[in-house]
């Protein structure tokens, strides 16, 4: 019999926090398991009855990545549990393309970071080049420091991993310009007014207005866009999806084959060039 509820919730929460998942992963995951909360009301009895979750999350009208998001989740939940029930992912063929209304372009990414210079936002401009020049998660802009500038070096923690990226010189020279203008001495780059580190928030929101003030479509303006467009210009220049894999952090270089899926616009003029129709 599973049971669920928030008390078991939270110590989930705290089992992960001790393995040292990140914090959005942590409240993306409790989430997750307040909708299997929701299915589950009295509780599941058996993993027969677990198994029409899957159909209940389908029907609610969830793509099928969230599915098998959702469901990651819930196994994890499961083996914390100390249950033996594990749920079958859907199974999705990858995409070769990204939809086109998703899909965040080198010129608007260009016009995002001219107009928050325009407008006089120094420090969103760079903040915005920054995670695209290198590629990072917004929780890992945070090793970005005053220190790190004089070496090019940066060392990231995530998810139990540590790996050290480079920076161009380009990239450190404006940062060390812009830490010299403000008068930041020492530790991250990116601060608010009080002198503490931006966190996801008030970066998800700079990133918002300046979408609008840019006119760029909001879907496609969120942080972890800009390191998937990092990704796709990598792989198109160099070619090399291993070195990919190990710039970003990724574990599975399958990952890292969804992070440098093409254009619909680019797939479709490829496939032209086959020559095929008469």
């Amino acid at each position: 019999m599973l049971f669920i509820s928030d008390s078991s919730i939270q110590k989930f929460a705290l089992s992960l926090a001790e393995r040292e998942y990140s914090p959005a992963t942590i409240t993306k995951y409790a989430h997750d398991l307040r909708l299997l909360m929701e299915y589950a009301q009295s509780g599941i009895p058996d993993k027969a009855a677990l198994v029409g979750f899957r159909a209940y999350l389908t029907e609610r009208g969830y793509a099928p990545s969230s599915v098998n998001s959702i469901l990651g989740a819930v196994n994890l939940f499961l083996a914390f549990s100390g249950l033996d029930w594990r749920l079958k992912y859907l199974r999705v063929q990858h995409k070769t393309f990204l939809p086109a209304d998703r899909e965040l372009s080198h010129k608007e990414y260009e016009r995002m970071a001219h107009t928050a210079e325009q407008r006089g936002d120094t420090r969103l401009a760079l903040l915005v080049q920054t995670l695209c020049a290198l590629g990072l998660r917004v929780s890992e802009l945070k090793a970005v420091t005053v220190e790190r500038l004089q070496s090019g070096e940066a060392t990231i923690q995530n998810k139990g991993k540590l790996r050290t990226i480079l920076m161009p010189d380009v990239l450190c020279k404006k940062l060390q310009a812009y830490c010299e203008a403000r008068g930041i001495t020492s530790g991250s780059v990116f601060v608010t007014r009080t002198g503490k580190p931006l966190d996801r928030s008030n970066i998800w929101k700079m990133l918002k207005k300046l979408a609008e003030a840019a006119r760029v479509a909001a879907k496609k303006v969120f942080p972890h866009n800009l390191r998937h467009l990092f990704a796709r210009t990598h792989y198109a220049k160099f070619k090399d999806i291993v070195r990919l894999a190990d710039i970003l952090g990724h574990s599975s270089i399958e990952t890292t084959r969804i992070y440098t899926a093409r254009s619909g616009q680019e797939e479709r003029r490829q496939l032209g060039q086959l020559r095929l129709v008469l």
